[in-house]
């Protein structure tokens, strides 16, 4: 490609962020124009929700504006709604402005389908969720009520989701909570998921996090119930299909996932959920100037379960994608293609007074490798430190680590 290529990211958090950041490392203003669109001015570390909902960090301890860190590296920042998405015209639409590509990378993140279980709110209906930072504050301001007027609380994860963790970690994190309190003899907590086991997690189990799971609820004294499908949350309870409904003065449910509008609408781009279907370096199957990485990207669940349970994605793999895609792009201007790789997934889980870590290599059964499940106070310690390191490279412009995963 002679002339200077013009690559456009919509989205500007974990996927569009890293995606700016591996272009620029390896592909300079002078060869590649690139602009980033978001809607949204600041970053956010999306697994500190969970911290915020229970009132130990705050939105701004965990989120930066995003115009300083992509001007230092050279990237465009477009602060805007995209509204359509032309793939013949290779045209990116705002609400203020046209945006050629020549290549586009679609990081857009998801749509909580809340609307897929009756009640699930939080501004539309009793049940709560903490998948964006709207949703963590209030469910915050609902456990600080709680606090005031104890009661049941329900913590699950609704048919079809994916990211599963956040879930486990309010459990864990409320029950620590509770405790410190003095009120945990007061809030009986249950536990509902979708999984067929603990620790399913949409990738099929991994070593012996399952035993784990279920031996540090039964320890905290929280019932659970897997192959749950969540029909309904009310006020006073949440139903579960085929049972007695549970109790509930605080219901919190982790919705499955959906893509956004513009993707889902834009025709010939993606599947009827909304999701982008990619081959392995992250090219659209059959647009191959688009690709999409993290949560937008259409992946197959790992296996049939009773209820449906779908394919996670985390930070940890959405930057692993978003190296990959930006790498093929840069490969393809000089004439080739980059290289592939099968996704790897490592996390800590918040468990209240310690963490647990997983790592899972590669993510989709079978594996060559036994994962690596380890628990402890030294992991809640590092998940600290992640979020700090991670956010300080990512405010100056500097590829983000992976070390810990998450």
């Amino acid at each position: 490609m002679t002339t200077k290529a013009r690559i456009v990211i919509v989205g500007g958090s974990f996927g569009g962020l890293a995606t700016a950041y591996e272009l620029r490392r390896h592909i300079g203003p002078q060869r590649a124009e690139v602009t980033l669109i978001s809607s949204q001015r600041q970053f956010t570390f999306i697994p500190s929700l969970t911290w915020v909902a229970t009132g130990t960090r705050t939105l701004s301890q965990i989120s930066f504006d995003l115009a300083g860190p992509l001007a230092a590296k050279q990237v465009g920042f477009t602060h805007d709604t995209v509204v359509g998405i032309d793939v013949e015209a290779k045209v990116v639409s705002t609400q203020r402005s046209e945006h050629p590509y020549d290549f586009l990378v679609i990081a857009t993140g998801h749509r909580s389908a809340n609307e897929a279980v009756e009640g699930l709110g939080p501004f539309d209906g009793p049940g709560h969720s903490p998948m964006s930072p709207p949703e963590a504050e209030e469910l915050g301001r609902a456990i600080h009520a709680l606090m005031d007027d104890p009661g049941p609380i329900v913590v699950g994860a609704a048919p079809g989701a994916s990211c599963i963790g956040p879930a486990y970690e309010l459990a864990f994190e409320l029950d620590h909570l509770l405790r410190r309190r003095k009120l945990r003899h007061l809030v009986p907590i249950t536990f509902v998921t979708c999984e067929p086991y603990l620790g399913h997690m949409g990738m099929g189990g991994a070593g012996k996090i399952r035993h784990l799971l279920e031996g540090e609820l039964e320890e905290r004294d929280i019932p659970y119930r897997t192959s749950a499908a969540v029909t309904k949350i009310t006020s006073e309870s949440v139903e579960v299909d085929g049972a007695a409904p549970i109790s509930s003065a605080l219901s919190i449910v982790i919705p499955p996932l959906a893509g956004v509008e513009v993707v889902a609408q834009s025709p010939g781009l993606s599947n009827p959920k909304g999701f982008v279907p990619v081959d392995s370096r992250y090219r659209h199957q059959t647009l191959s100037d688009i690709y999409a990485v993290g949560v937008a990207v259409a992946m197959a669940p790992v296996d049939q379960t009773p209820v449906p349970v779908n394919f996670p994605k985390t930070g940890h793999m959405t930057d692993q994608m978003a190296q990959i895609a930006a790498r093929d792009i840069v490969a393809r201007i000089d004439g080739h293609d980059g290289e592939t790789a099968e996704l790897s997934a490592r996390c800590v889980l918040d468990m209240g007074d310690r963490g647990a870590y997983l790592a899972v290599d590669p993510v989709r059964p079978p594996r060559n490798r036994i994962p690596t499940v380890s628990e402890g106070r030294r992991w809640l310690l590092a998940k600290r430190a992640f979020e700090w390191t991670y956010l300080w490279h990512a405010r100056h412009g500097r590829q983000m680590p992976t070390a810990v995963g998450w």
